[in-house]
């Protein structure tokens, strides 16, 4: 099925701000589905797609296919207004895109040899890829498969640390680059400049710091927000320096930044051309809490009660679909419907069963449904072949993820 994301919106308004009535159409229109079922409501994800159009203000998105992971929905959100090209994650996965996208960036490092060699032997694919770069040693890999002239000349982008260096926090945000300062950046971009079959095009700066931390989740929110603004003054001001040294070496096509979490922030900065997001469109539970936005629970999974150890308990048949990340609770899936049931503090949420507990678990019968929301967005699409597409509480079509369609990239 081709997913419209620019369809007048039917039914009633934003219909996930009233539970009942939202996880309850979701159990009527899959009642006819045998085993564990994952969703996506178009009506929601719509509704964060547009969202998301307008939080850019006019910036140009890129899709993170990391945190979406359907082939489908990638194209759908590129036909909408405000989206233009991908972000990948492994370079596998950018040669079966760029298959049939035009501009496709890797948005990591990569050393894959076999795919490598497939780029640098296809003019076509090497023109529509650009890679991920931070290190001589990357560069110095690819020529070591095939010498500069005898191969496609290879994209580039630059990856910059965006973290903020707290003089009372320490290193605050994620590992990412080695390279910080804007004479750092420069410095490499003059190696790459210097060096035959390679074109220095973009430059990406990643603020997980501001992008991946809910400010709105408890006690540490002021604590938060005062890290956010300071780290977010420092990157104004650094990456506007990176981005001017850059240019001086190699014009530049595109300055990449933030991410679902910074889109307003990301977007203000006069240095970025465009921003990043994905996890916004299917909206997993570590997006509940940012004050900024509040996306709809767009893609959810659900799992069938099996048994009933005792009245307070539902076990329903595995469950344990945890995201990445710190080994920590917020990582478990979360059941979001019935309203009131938790995982045991021994078992949390398991392999092959998931005991939930909670006054609503004695209402819960075996063969009963209950959903479940995923930590992040595009990790669920690793447990499922196909999501049911729902609008208005009923299925309208069906469309396969990554694995549905044989592909397991990482």
């Amino acid at each position: 099925m081709s997913i419209d994301l620019l369809a007048s919106a039917q039914g009633a308004a934003e219909p996930w701000r009233r539970p009942d009535e939202y996880w309850g159409s979701l159990s009527t229109a899959v009642a006819d589905v045998s085993g564990p079922v994952a969703v996506l409501d178009l009506g929601a994800l719509r509704y964060n797609a547009l969202d998301m159009v307008v939080r850019s203000s006019g910036v140009p998105i890129r899709v993170a296919s990391k945190s979406v992971r359907v082939r489908e929905v990638v194209d759908s959100t590129l036909r909408v207004p405000g989206y233009h090209g991908i972000l990948a994650f492994t370079l596998p996965e950018a040669l079966w895109l760029a298959e049939d996208h035009d501009d496709v960036v890797l948005g990591y490092p990569t050393v894959d040899r076999g795919a490598l060699r497939v780029l640098i032997a296809d003019e076509h694919a090497a023109a529509r890829i650009t890679l991920m770069v931070d290190d001589v040693a990357q560069l110095d890999l690819i020529d070591s498969l095939a010498a500069p002239g005898t191969r496609a000349a290879v994209r580039l982008a630059i990856d910059a640390d965006a973290s903020w260096r707290s003089s009372a926090m320490g290193h605050v945000g994620v590992r990412r680059s080695p390279l910080h300062e804007p004479h750092e950046v420069a410095a490499f971009a003059r190696k790459i400049a210097g060096r035959d079959g390679f074109h220095l095009v973009g430059l990406m700066m990643y603020e997980a710091q501001i992008a991946g931390q809910p400010d709105a989740a408890g006690p540490a929110d002021p604590v938060i927000r005062w890290m956010q603004r300071r780290s977010g003054a420092e990157l104004l001001e650094r990456r506007a320096a990176i981005v001017e040294a850059v240019s001086s070496v190699s014009p530049l096509e595109f300055v990449n930044g933030g991410g679902t979490g910074s889109l307003e922030l990301t977007s203000s900065d006069h240095a970025v051309t465009e921003v990043t997001a994905g996890s916004g469109l299917f909206a997993g539970h570590l997006f509940d809490h940012y004050r900024v936005f509040s996306p709809a629970p767009a893609a959810a999974f659900s799992l069938e009660v099996v048994r009933k150890p005792t009245d307070d308990i539902a076990t329903v048949l595995g469950g344990g679909w945890i995201a990445s990340g710190p080994p920590v609770a917020s990582r478990q899936p979360i059941p979001a419907w019935p309203e009131g049931l938790h995982t045991l503090g021994r078992e949390g949420a398991g392999e092959v069963q998931t005991p939930l507990q909670g006054q609503a678990a004695r209402s819960l019968r075996v063969g009963d449904r209950v959903w479940f929301r995923h930590a992040k967005s595009g990790e669920l699409a690793e447990r499922v072949d196909r999501y049911q597409l729902v609008e208005n509480g009923a299925i309208v079509g069906e469309t396969p993820t990554y694995r549905g369609e044989g592909k397991a990239f990482l």
